[in-house]
């Protein structure tokens, strides 16, 4: 079970400042993921009350075990469920974070569990979920959040034409770089993907991209 210590705040915030002294000509904002802020919603107000940040996501990485007994890594719900109920059980998870928590701007990685999607089952289909991934969808558009368009695995053009209709007015960014060379990544592709749907470049690179 991994335990991590609390977030380092000063530390946090001596690096920023660090790196924005060092390179005082790129616009470096100051942020967090917050993963199931719902599940600690206490904790996850307290660190935005003092953290001062200038993004902040909100995510699902995890899910119940077999049980209820406890929590474990989405992925892990693979070896004793089926591929379809772990991606559906995914999106109403995120449905109850966006309906139970609303201190956040951007949803990352609405496709997180098809990352790992099994190898020897069907191909993944977004459309055998299209009732789930609109429900997630028109929650998030009715609260006014942003969509992240996550170049990790690039996300399915039909997931970005179905937040248009559900409402959904702006995009941003991400390529869940855990390493300096994959920053940015495919974001030449994704550019594409977001024009395809309607969405437009803000004045600044570091604003989201909007429709309309």
């Amino acid at each position: 079970m991994l335990t991590p210590p609390p977030l380092d705040l000063v530390g946090y915030r001596a690096c920023l400042e660090a790196c924005r002294e060092r390179y005082p000509g790129l616009r470096i904002l100051s942020g967090v993921e917050l993963s199931e802020p719902h599940w600690h919603a206490s904790r996850a107000e307290s660190l935005l009350d003092t953290g001062g940040f200038e993004r902040v996501l909100a995510s699902v990485h995890s899910a119940a075990t077999a049980g209820g007994a406890g929590f474990t890594e989405v992925s892990e719900c693979y070896q004793h469920q089926p591929p379809e109920q772990v991606v559906r059980d995914y999106l109403h998870e995120t449905v109850r974070l966006i309906e139970q928590f609303d201190r956040f701007e951007v949803l990352a990685h609405i496709d997180y569990p098809v990352r790992h999607w099994p190898l020897d089952a069907k191909p993944y289909d977004p459309r055998d979920f299209e009732d789930e991934y609109r429900q997630v969808l028109s929650r998030l558009a009715a609260a006014g959040k942003v969509l992240e368009v996550n170049t990790r695995m690039p996300l399915d053009p039909l997931v970005l034409r179905w937040w248009r209709q559900e409402g959904g007015r702006a995009i941003a960014f991400a390529s869940d770089a855990h390493s300096p060379d994959a920053v940015a990544r495919d974001f030449g592709e994704a550019v594409r993907l977001a024009e395809a749907a309607g969405f437009r470049a803000a004045r600044e690179p570091y604003d989201f991209w909007r429709c309309g």
